[in-house]
């Protein structure tokens, strides 16, 4: 009789690491609905958790009630006043969706006796193939203008709906939030114990998603809260209807690169040189260019730094991207798996540099982990598997 080949160690091990794929296949088809949620959750624990330890110090280390307290405190500011913002950025959208038609066909149509046809031929022959009819134009800026405020308002009108799936995904949000709050440290230390990399590639990762984040919260979502308020507040001083509207789309679009506010404003001036309020149009090109325009260049330095380490134009295809397959949450989410995967691309060229080409001025290692992710990784604490 013929002894096997294969050593019952090799198998056992095939079989485990088989196994192991199978049920974590499975186990993400199970979580996959609730993805957002978790990712969420997450990212709320992270942002909260200066606030988690200060409360774990006044309530004498216990982390279970400061947990408790700092959901519950974020459930207040939340549904508070946020609620009645939401009310009336819904309010103003529908109001924008519905009139937006009417007044381009009153100032752009034919019995406003202004052709913008003809005006921008005029001023660019060259163009002059190119440029649909007048009317073409106006109906094709109603139709824009009212899928933007449709689209904002069915958003806002589905969270605020209080639908079966929206309450159970925002229950497993904070229920999430308060365990990664509670016992995040274990689960990091946990998750870096089955990941057969090094300390220090681990600390790499840790750093790269720790950075990537905290610039993403702070150049994007604060810069951008910024400038759609000042944009905002410009709009209501010039007398554009929906201010409250206009600049809350500022914000959403702020996290774009390259583009920003400006995709909104620029109209609105245009809006207010069309309808004869020259003046009021002026004012207000000046105060979005001078003012809105140039707080990303004077607040991005101070409160991003070097935090990012990305590239501007993976900065800009991790946001699209992760907008399109995250939803709201994909401006964080896409920039960090971008990061991931320079990261992980540094690794692999650290760990096959003895087998890839060497190529001059290239350093495949990079940087072997900041003093941050240092600090971090020292405070995980080594883990038994059997526990």
């Amino acid at each position: 009789m013929e002894q096997s080949s294969v050593s019952a160690p090799r198998f056992r091990s095939a079989f485990v690491l088989i196994l192991l794929l199978g049920v974590s296949l499975l186990f993400l088809a199970v979580a996959w609905p609730f993805l957002k949620a978790l990712l969420v959750g997450a990212l709320l624990a992270g942002l909260c958790h200066s606030i988690y330890n200060w409360l774990t110090r006044r309530v004498g280390d216990r982390r279970a009630l400061a947990a408790v307290l700092t959901v519950f405190g974020l459930l207040i500011l939340l549904f508070g006043p946020l609620s009645a913002l939401v009310g009336v950025i819904i309010a103003q959208a529908a109001q924008v969706s519905e009139q937006a038609a009417p007044w381009l066909k009153q100032h752009l149509g034919p019995a406003s006796g202004f052709d913008i046809h003809d005006w921008l031929v005029q001023r660019y022959p060259s163009i002059a193939g190119y440029v649909p009819e007048q009317a073409k134009i106006v109906e094709a800026a109603g139709k824009v203008t009212q899928s933007a405020g449709g689209l904002l308002v069915g958003g806002l009108s589905n969270l605020t709906a209080g639908t079966a799936s929206f309450l159970l995904k925002l229950f497993v949000t904070f229920y999430a939030m308060f365990f990664f709050l509670r016992d995040g440290p274990q689960i990091l230390t946990k998750t870096f114990y089955y990941i057969p990399l090094s300390d220090a590639d681990e600390e790499r990762l840790l750093d790269r998603i720790t950075s990537i984040t905290r610039a993403t919260i702070k150049g994007t979502l604060v810069i951008g809260l910024i400038q759609g308020t000042l944009a905002g507040l410009g709009f209501w001083v010039a007398g554009i209807d929906g201010a409250v509207f206009w600049g809350t789309l500022m914000t959403v679009l702020s996290v774009v690169p390259g583009l920003g506010a400006a995709v909104i404003w620029v109209p609105g001036v245009i809006y207010l040189y069309i309808t004869g309020h020259a003046l009021a149009a002026t004012l207000l090109m000046i105060w979005c260019a001078a003012v809105v325009g140039t707080v990303d260049n004077l607040l991005r330095p101070s409160l991003v730094g070097k935090d990012a380490e990305l590239p501007d134009l993976l900065i800009l295809i991790g946001t699209l991207g992760g907008l399109f397959l995250f939803g709201p949450i994909g401006f964080i989410v896409g920039p960090m798996v971008c990061g991931l995967f320079l990261t992980v691309l540094e690794i692999y060229g650290t760990t096959f540099r003895a087998v890839l080409p060497a190529t001059k001025g290239f350093d495949p290692g990079g940087d072997q982990g900041s003093a941050t992710a240092a600090e971090m990784a020292a405070e995980i604490q080594p883990l038994d598997p059997d526990v």
